[in-house]
């Protein structure tokens, strides 16, 4: 088996893993899996394991996938309800995407618990535009650097509640970074941005000065 064969295998992989979670909000069965494997749950494991990237994709004890990001298969402090599908959400970064990647869901109430105060709160999230409200998201480091433990990454009633040092994002802006960071995910061919690219990215998205360097 060549190097080529794993990288085609490893995409097709992939692919069943985002369609399925976008579609369902779950990832997708061992038979699912088997097949985007040209019939061989081991190698599709074996894909999973190469791609494997605490920026973007975890896997549990059982080797199965428990986020695709920004989708996760297990409660990570966010539900995020469309009208056909609700999903797990790794973060408010991540939850603040998926409105923006799935076509048939437009519009998305984000439904979370503040760390600070233990308030619930639901924000409607659109594609067309960023929801109102003196809500901030929370990072313990800075947002390019994707390794950082997601569930850390929350969303506060507002700046008062943060007690801890990081930096934070009203809604506007988080929302601005988070619709097009995962663009093309579904597709064939996409790459998960890397620092340098993230950088970049925020700079296009005149936030370069939000962040620090970490």
């Amino acid at each position: 088996m060549s190097s080529d064969d794993d990288l085609a295998w490893d995409e097709d992989v992939r692919l069943a893993v985002y369609r399925a979670f976008s579609s369902r909000g779950r990832p997708p069965t061992a038979p699912e899996l088997a097949d985007a494997a040209h019939g061989s749950l081991a190698v599709a494991k074996q894909a999973l394991h190469r791609m494997a990237d605490p920026r973007w994709l975890w896997l549990d004890d059982r080797e199965h996938v428990a986020l695709a990001a920004p989708f996760a298969a297990v409660p990570l402090g966010f539900a995020v309800m469309g009208e056909h599908t609700m999903w797990w959400g790794g973060c408010a970064w991540d939850s603040f995407a998926i409105p923006h990647l799935v076509e048939g869901e437009p519009e998305v109430l984000v439904a979370t618990r503040c760390p600070g105060c233990g308030e619930p709160s639901a924000l409607v999230v659109r594609r067309d535009k960023p929801p109102q409200g003196s809500h901030v998201a929370y990072f313990p480091a800075a947002p390019h650097l994707l390794a950082e433990d997601r569930r850390k990454q929350r969303l506060y009633c507002s700046e008062s509640c943060v007690d801890s040092p990081g930096p934070t994002l009203g809604l506007e802006p988080l929302w601005e970074l988070a619709k097009d960071w995962y663009a093309g995910c579904l597709e064939p061919g996409y790459r998960m941005r890397g620092p340098a690219a993230a950088k970049e990215y925020f700079v296009a998205k005149g936030q370069a000065g939000a962040f620090r360097s970490g």
